[in-house]
């Protein structure tokens, strides 16, 4: 009995660690916010009953929109830093649904080109909303 629990030793530690240290959610990118009014014209033909109910939403950059595809996907976001120190919310984790593009939208980000524009509540909820820009991790859902 001894033998047999013995063996299976390294991989329990293995598992272990895994859990322990895979704080990574998948990519990274920027995150800029974008204030109302809010229109999902690109995804949901200005259907404003589509926004969740917490108002944790996004609009995709070029880089998730895939032709459109990205309407509606769920994405887990965290701010990873940004250009000053204390800007981030350290361990909060939100969800967005992605409901419009950004390059299309009727509310202009505060800076072009980032990977995801967040709602001023969604942005508010991961970091200060003073910062224009904010590093990124995310996963789809």
């Amino acid at each position: 009995m001894w033998i047999h629990r013995h063996h299976q030793l390294p991989y329990l530690l293995f598992f272990v660690f895994a859990v322990l240290f895979s704080s990574s959610l998948g990519d990274v990118g920027t995150a800029s916010l974008y204030n109302p009014p809010y229109l999902p014209t690109a995804c949901y033909n200005n259907d404003v009953s589509q926004f969740p109910a917490n108002n944790l939403f996004a609009s995709a950059g070029e880089g998730i929109w895939d032709n459109g595809a990205s309407c509606g996907r769920q994405y887990l976001v965290r701010c990873l830093s940004a250009t000053v120190p204390g800007t981030c919310v350290q361990g909060k984790i939100i969800q967005v649904k992605i409901v419009d593009r950004a390059a299309s939208s009727v509310s202009r980000p505060s800076r072009a080109g980032t990977t995801m524009v967040l709602s001023a509540t969604a942005f508010g909820e991961i970091a200060n909303v003073s910062a224009n820009v904010i590093n990124i991790e995310f996963q789809q859902v």
